[in-house]
């Protein structure tokens, strides 16, 4: 790797490249312990990067935890709606993109990254990648209904939902259901279609894990972290 100091300091999300020439211009990105020759001064993995006296890494990849919020929409740009990567600087959406997508009032875990080998094995329909929600459904969640969709359920495609694991929690009150729903596909509405199929409608819906990865929940809406090693290398398995 061989890359302008601009454009690796932009990359890794300190600034736009207007701001991290200033940065340079002030004295306060180091190459080595030296000050560097200008913006355009090459580097390479084997040098040593300091921005305000701490070491900047350079990752090809970029792997985010976001807390998606209700009303905004699983994409890159969008002409009607606010979209996930709004909640990022500007500076640092370059090449990012959400792994999937939650329904416009849907809330919970989403993954934002620049990966894309891991996001297609994560939605690859061969994966079966295990999707756990919570919801809260009008009505009473029955044994029946567990069982059913444990047996797998006709939500009106070509293919009825795979078996799903539907774990009924304590009511939050006598009309509404609380319920962790497990998933390992993502055809459009699903949830909302399975919970529709026996007779009752999904009022709240929040995704708290995917494959080995759970929502942070010290995360409110509109908040993001780096994922740890830990979580990616789970993740990837």
């Amino acid at each position: 790797m061989q890359l302008r100091l601009d454009k690796y300091l932009a990359d890794m999300g300190i600034g736009t490249r207007t701001q991290v020439k200033q940065y340079i211009r002030k004295n306060q990105v180091l190459v080595n312990g030296l000050p560097p020759e200008g913006p355009q001064q090459k580097v390479t993995d084997s040098d040593m990067v300091t921005f305000q006296g701490s070491a900047i890494s350079y990752q090809k990849y970029k792997y985010y935890m976001f807390h998606k919020p209700k009303g905004c929409v699983s994409a890159a740009a969008d002409n009607r709606h606010k979209t996930v990567l709004d909640y990022f600087p500007e500076y640092s959406r370059k090449g990012l993109f959400p792994v999937g997508r939650l329904d416009l009032d849907t809330e919970g875990l989403l993954l934002i990254t620049n990966d894309g080998a891991l996001a297609h094995n994560l939605l690859s329909p061969a994966k079966h990648v295990p999707k756990t929600y919570y919801a809260e459904v009008g009505g009473t969640v029955t044994e029946e209904d567990k069982a059913q969709f444990a047996q797998g359920i006709d939500i009106g495609g070509e293919k009825q939902a795979l078996p799903a694991k539907l774990e009924i929690l304590p009511e939050k009150s006598p009309e509404i259901s609380r319920v962790h729903l497990t998933i390992t596909e993502g055809k459009f509405h699903q949830v909302k279609r399975m919970f529709g199929a026996v007779g009752k409608q999904v009022l709240y819906l929040k995704r708290v894990s995917m494959g080995g990865l759970m929502l942070d929940g010290s995360l409110s809406p509109g908040e993001y972290r780096e994922l740890t090693e830990k979580e990616l290398q789970n993740l990837k398995e």
